[in-house]
Protein backbone atom coordinates (compact mmCIF):
# COMPACT_ATOMS: atom_id res chain seq x y z
CA UNK A 1 0.00 0.00 0.00
CA UNK A 2 1.82 3.07 -1.09
CA UNK A 3 2.15 5.92 1.37
CA UNK A 4 1.31 9.39 0.59
CA UNK A 5 3.98 11.62 2.15
CA UNK A 6 3.10 15.09 0.33
CA UNK A 7 2.76 18.18 2.58
CA UNK A 8 0.29 20.45 1.47
CA UNK A 9 0.90 23.35 3.70
CA UNK A 10 4.51 23.78 4.72
CA UNK A 11 5.96 26.60 7.25
CA UNK A 12 8.84 26.60 5.22
CA UNK A 13 9.21 29.75 2.49
CA UNK A 14 11.52 27.94 -0.10
CA UNK A 15 9.07 25.03 0.07
CA UNK A 16 6.58 27.28 -0.64
CA UNK A 17 8.14 28.99 -3.50
CA UNK A 18 9.30 26.03 -4.84
CA UNK A 19 5.33 24.72 -5.04
CA UNK A 20 3.93 27.50 -6.56
CA UNK A 21 6.15 27.36 -9.05
CA UNK A 22 5.41 23.32 -9.79
CA UNK A 23 1.65 24.99 -9.38
CA UNK A 24 2.73 27.20 -12.37
CA UNK A 25 4.82 25.21 -14.79
CA UNK A 26 2.14 22.30 -14.59
CA UNK A 27 -0.45 24.48 -16.62
CA UNK A 28 1.82 25.81 -19.22
CA UNK A 29 0.46 27.80 -22.23
CA UNK A 30 1.62 29.20 -25.49
CA UNK A 31 5.14 30.64 -25.24
CA UNK A 32 7.21 32.04 -27.02
CA UNK A 33 9.04 29.05 -28.28
CA UNK A 34 5.47 27.89 -29.43
CA UNK A 35 4.86 30.61 -31.44
CA UNK A 36 8.25 30.89 -32.90
CA UNK A 37 7.69 27.48 -34.19
CA UNK A 38 4.00 28.48 -35.85
CA UNK A 39 6.03 30.66 -37.52
CA UNK A 40 9.21 28.49 -39.01
CA UNK A 41 5.92 25.90 -39.88
CA UNK A 42 4.21 28.64 -41.80
CA UNK A 43 6.90 29.76 -43.76
CA UNK A 44 8.20 26.65 -44.37
CA UNK A 45 5.05 24.93 -45.89
CA UNK A 46 4.05 28.48 -47.90
CA UNK A 47 3.41 27.93 -51.46
CA UNK A 48 6.30 29.15 -53.18
CA UNK A 49 4.10 30.84 -56.24
CA UNK A 50 2.53 33.05 -53.52
CA UNK A 51 4.49 33.72 -50.87
CA UNK A 52 3.77 35.23 -47.58
CA UNK A 53 3.84 38.91 -48.02
CA UNK A 54 5.89 41.11 -46.54
CA UNK A 55 3.90 42.87 -43.97
CA UNK A 56 2.20 39.63 -42.86
CA UNK A 57 5.69 38.69 -42.38
CA UNK A 58 6.45 42.17 -40.29
CA UNK A 59 3.54 42.05 -38.47
CA UNK A 60 4.25 38.18 -37.11
CA UNK A 61 7.56 39.07 -36.18
CA UNK A 62 6.50 42.43 -34.41
CA UNK A 63 3.90 40.01 -32.12
CA UNK A 64 6.77 37.62 -31.87
CA UNK A 65 9.00 40.75 -30.54
CA UNK A 66 6.07 41.91 -28.10
CA UNK A 67 5.28 38.39 -27.11
CA UNK A 68 9.15 38.21 -25.80
CA UNK A 69 9.09 41.23 -24.09
CA UNK A 70 5.94 40.20 -22.01
CA UNK A 71 7.14 36.98 -21.52
CA UNK A 72 10.28 38.70 -20.10
CA UNK A 73 8.12 41.64 -18.04
CA UNK A 74 6.13 39.08 -16.15
CA UNK A 75 9.10 36.67 -15.32
CA UNK A 76 10.89 39.72 -13.87
CA UNK A 77 7.96 41.23 -11.94
CA UNK A 78 7.31 37.58 -10.49
CA UNK A 79 11.03 37.64 -8.82
CA UNK A 80 10.01 41.18 -7.80
CA UNK A 81 6.86 39.45 -5.98
CA UNK A 82 8.81 36.92 -4.81
CA UNK A 83 11.56 39.04 -3.06
CA UNK A 84 8.93 41.05 -1.66
CA UNK A 85 7.38 37.72 -0.01
CA UNK A 86 10.99 36.92 1.01
CA UNK A 87 11.88 40.61 2.28
CA UNK A 88 8.72 40.24 4.44
CA UNK A 89 9.28 37.29 6.12
CA UNK A 90 12.68 38.18 6.96
CA UNK A 91 11.39 41.75 8.29
CA UNK A 92 9.04 40.05 10.63
CA UNK A 93 12.00 38.08 12.19
CA UNK A 94 12.75 41.37 14.11
CA UNK A 95 9.25 40.78 16.28
CA UNK A 96 11.07 37.68 18.09
CA UNK A 97 11.45 38.79 21.53
CA UNK A 98 9.03 41.80 21.25
CA UNK A 99 5.83 42.62 23.21
CA UNK A 100 2.65 43.08 20.78
CA UNK A 101 -0.63 43.73 21.61
CA UNK A 102 -3.62 42.42 19.00
CA UNK A 103 -7.18 42.78 19.45
CA UNK A 104 -9.00 39.13 19.04
CA UNK A 105 -12.81 39.21 18.17
CA UNK A 106 -14.78 37.15 20.69
CA UNK A 107 -18.36 35.80 19.46
CA UNK A 108 -20.86 34.18 21.79
CA UNK A 109 -24.11 33.54 20.02
CA UNK A 110 -25.13 36.53 18.17
CA UNK A 111 -22.59 38.97 20.07
CA UNK A 112 -19.41 39.89 18.83
CA UNK A 113 -16.98 41.10 21.54
CA UNK A 114 -13.38 42.59 20.95
CA UNK A 115 -10.30 41.52 23.47
CA UNK A 116 -7.07 43.56 24.19
CA UNK A 117 -4.44 40.99 23.73
CA UNK A 118 -1.13 41.23 24.51
CA UNK A 119 2.12 38.30 24.37
CA UNK A 120 5.51 37.68 23.44
CA UNK A 121 6.74 36.68 20.06
CA UNK A 122 8.34 33.38 20.00
CA UNK A 123 8.94 32.80 16.09
CA UNK A 124 7.63 33.48 12.78
CA UNK A 125 6.09 31.27 10.09
CA UNK A 126 5.60 31.16 6.66
CA UNK A 127 2.12 29.29 5.42
CA UNK A 128 -0.27 29.69 2.52
CA UNK A 129 1.98 32.67 1.26
CA UNK A 130 1.89 34.98 4.45
CA UNK A 131 4.29 35.17 7.02
CA UNK A 132 2.89 34.60 10.90
CA UNK A 133 3.63 35.52 14.38
CA UNK A 134 3.55 33.06 16.65
CA UNK A 135 2.68 34.79 20.06
CA UNK A 136 3.60 32.91 22.78
CA UNK A 137 3.98 29.88 21.63
CA UNK A 138 0.35 28.92 20.52
CA UNK A 139 -1.51 31.74 19.32
CA UNK A 140 -0.69 33.42 15.00
CA UNK A 141 -1.28 36.70 14.21
CA UNK A 142 -0.48 38.43 10.68
CA UNK A 143 1.37 41.61 11.44
CA UNK A 144 -1.55 43.94 9.96
CA UNK A 145 -3.29 42.59 12.84
CA UNK A 146 -0.72 44.12 15.44
CA UNK A 147 -1.72 47.48 17.39
CA UNK A 148 1.53 47.97 19.01
CA UNK A 149 5.03 46.51 19.56
CA UNK A 150 7.20 47.55 22.55
CA UNK A 151 10.05 45.98 24.08
CA UNK A 152 9.56 43.46 26.98
CA UNK A 153 9.92 44.86 30.54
Amino acid sequence: MPINNQVTQSLYHAEYMQQQQQKSGAAADLDKDAFLKILLTQLQNQDPMNPMEDQEFIAQMAQFTSLEQMTNMNENLQKFIDMQVQNDFVSHSDLIGKKVEWEKVITEGENEETELMEGIVTSVVFKDGQSQLVIDGDARVTAKDLLSVTNPE
